[in-house]
């Protein structure tokens, strides 16, 4: 019976042992693994980096393989064996192994005689980290780019030497540099010398990049320590005042008493609950009750207390005092050696300096950004209330209305350069006719009456309003820009300028110039200029000052259609965007000038960079800003009321 048991089962057996006996148990990287066999079964984190170092530096073609199969929870162990196979499972109870040596297929086995190793995240993230090593020199630049992009994650000791092994043979330029900026930032991190540190920290001088601050700042870490005399030694960073925002007095002396300085102190409440409860006969501490009625009085009961081991001894008012004032408190560099530290600070200083010079000049193109587009939708309402003396209340609806025409060429042009070229001076007729029929419906018949013309046209602009949203709803409407304006232009880690506020910026130098060649080179800017300096001069000269009003009051409404073209590619399109203008729009031509295009531009200029000014100063609340800038305007109106540039003619004595 036993010999036919055996019989059966010695197939089986060879079966099961036949997989084994085909892996190469003598093959290098096997034999790697059993020198580390130990450790990598344990798969302790704090034990772990030995093994995963020596696969690493091997040289073995297998080695990569073997390690991200073994991130992968792919790597099995041979109970009998001993020996290390790849695994995949087929079901509950079998897996497919291979051979770690050449990849071959060992065979499918009952998963009952090997362990599958199952590193947890803290290995994994060490096996991960050696594998960058691999990536480093992968032939695929993408790959390359992932391993720069981990190391730049999560970087660590041992991508110094993996950087600086592979940085000679970097082929991509681009790559090239990563890895040269790289190295010097890791070189800051882990270098061996001092030496090699701070040359590395001076290659960075000036640099604006996020990453060299995020590496310098820990350098500079310190801590607060207090003495009686300050130590000398490169390490100390400076001395600090008790009272000041970097030391207050009460931390600074929980200082002198973690230090074993100054007696534990105690609060006011504290100290008259501990009076009150000590009350004998009318006296606390032989002291009166009634007489304590000052600190002073309190502290010397108290300390009587503590005389007697009544109550535990703490510092009074007058000894805190003193002893803040006998003591000096310090910081000392903790982050790195006083040499490196001392010269990541001067580092950090210069490129503070940057930081703020390209601050300001980010915050200046910002500034001329949004004078631009104040400018674009104010020259309209320059020239209507300038010639005409006229406050169109509803000039922010034709700016509005210019942004419907673009959004509606949209619909029908899907090409977006070429709708935008054509929404321009298709913006210009409509408005430029919506404004003739305003003038001549309207206008005319309230001329030299402001308070009528301000209610009528206020009247017109809630219309307008309405019928916007009756045509296209309430929702905003995207006027998209086209690909070439996607996108910024970026000096550098801080200064940086949209691609759409740059085409509004020259879009607005282009209607400057246009704008000075009618009103200077044509018989229209001839026949504007004379009505706006002496109408009645200019009437009997054969000039019609009604159709110049015309004119003018259409063709500063066709320029606020097209500024509302250029302002909806940068703000969304809803019937009220116009109100978001109008008051800017005003103080624009009022601060520069009524009536005259170069005081509009200085206008523009100044309210620009005063809103940027203020909404740097107090960023978290727009509308102070917006109120602080209002108040700044009313005050300089009343030292300078005719603007910038004082108009003579009719718009002057209006």
């Amino acid at each position: 019976m036993a010999r036919a048991w055996l019989r059966l089962l010695l197939p089986c057996l060879l079966l099961l042992a036949a997989p084994i006996a085909a892996q190469d148990a003598d093959a290098p990287i096997q034999q790697l693994l059993q020198e580390h066999a130990e450790i990598i079964e344990k798969s302790s984190r704090r034990t772990i980096g030995p093994a995963i170092d020596a696969i690493a530096a091997s040289g073995l073609p297998e080695a990569q393989a073997v390690l991200e199969r073994w991130q992968a929870k792919e790597m099995w162990i041979a109970e009998e064996t001993g020996l290390f196979v790849r695994a995949e499972e087929i079901d509950r109870d079998t897996i497919r192994i291979f051979d770690f040596a050449d990849g071959t297929e060992i065979g499918s086995v009952p998963d009952e005689g090997y362990t599958q190793l199952k590193p947890n995240s803290g290995i994994r993230g060490l096996i991960g980290a050696a594998l960058v090593r691999f990536q480093l020199n992968d032939p695929a630049p993408e790959n390359r780019a992932t391993a720069l992009h981990a190391i730049e994650r999560d970087p660590e000791l041992s991508h110094l030497a993996a950087l600086r092994a592979t940085l000679g043979d970097e082929t991509d330029p681009a790559l090239k540099d990563r890895k040269a900026r790289l190295e010097r930032l890791l070189t800051i991190r882990y270098g061996e010398s001092d030496e090699e540190r701070i040359e590395a920290i001076e290659s960075f001088e000036g640099d604006l990049g996020v990453d060299v601050r995020a590496t310098l700042n820990p350098l500079l870490a310190t801590r607060i320590e207090v003495a009686e005399v300050r130590p000398e030694g490169d390490d100390i960073a400076g001395t600090l005042e008790p009272g000041s925002d970097a030391l207050s007095n009460a931390e600074a002396y929980d200082l002198l008493v973690s230090a074993g300085l100054a007696k534990p102190r105690i609060s006011r409440e504290d100290k008259r609950a501990a009076l009150a409860a000590n009350i004998e006969g009318g006296r606390v501490g032989g002291v009166e009750v009634a007489t304590l009625d000052t600190e002073a009085a309190r502290d010397l009961a108290y300390a009587t207390l503590a005389s007697d081991g009544v109550v535990e001894p703490v510092a009074t008012e007058a000894e805190i005092a003193a002893a803040l004032s006998s003591h000096v408190f310090y910081e000392r560099y903790t982050g790195a050696s006083p040499l490196v530290a001392m010269a990541a600070a001067a580092a950090v200083s210069d490129i503070e300096s940057t930081v703020a010079l390209n601050q300001a000049l980010d915050l200046g193109l910002d500034a001329l950004s949004l004078a631009s587009i104040y400018f674009l939708a104010a020259i309209g309402l320059a020239i209507t209330f300038g010639v005409m003396g006229v406050i169109n209340m509803a000039h922010g609806e034709f700016i509005m209305m210019g942004a419907y025409t673009g959004y509606v060429v949209q619909l029908f042009v899907p090409d977006y350069t070429l709708s935008i070229l054509l929404a321009i001076p298709l913006a210009f007729m409509v408005t430029f006719s919506a404004g003739v029929a305003m003038e001549r419906l309207v206008i005319r018949w309230l001329y030299h009456r402001p308070l009528e013309t301000l209610l009528a046209t206020f009247g017109v602009s809630i219309a307008l309003q309405q019928i916007a949203k009756n045509i296209f709803g309430t929702q905003a409407r995207p006027l998209t820009a086209p690909d070439w304006l996607d996108g910024s232009l970026v000096l550098n880690d801080i200064v940086s300028i949209s691609y759409i506020r740059i085409a509004i910026f020259i879009l607005a130098l282009i209607f400057l110039a246009i704008f000075l060649v009618v009103m200077n080179r044509t018989r229209l800017g001839l026949e504007v200029r004379a009505v706006t300096q002496n109408p009645r001069m200019a009437a009997s000269m054969g000039i019609n000052p009604d159709k110049i009003n015309m004119l003018t009051f259409g063709f500063g409404s066709g320029i606020a259609g097209i500024a509302g073209v250029a302002i909806g590619l940068y703000a969304k399109v809803t019937s009220e965007m116009g109100s978001d203008y109008i008051v800017q729009s005003f103080m624009t031509v009022v601060v520069g000038g009524v009536g005259n295009i170069w005081g509009t531009l200085l206008g523009a200029s100044l309210v620009g960079v005063l809103q940027k000014g203020i909404e740097w100063l107090n960023p978290s609340n727009t509308l102070a800003a917006q109120t602080y800038m209002i108040l700044f305007i009313i005050l300089f109106i009343q030292f300078r009321p005719r603007g910038i540039i004082a108009l003579k003619g009719r718009a002057a004595e209006a």
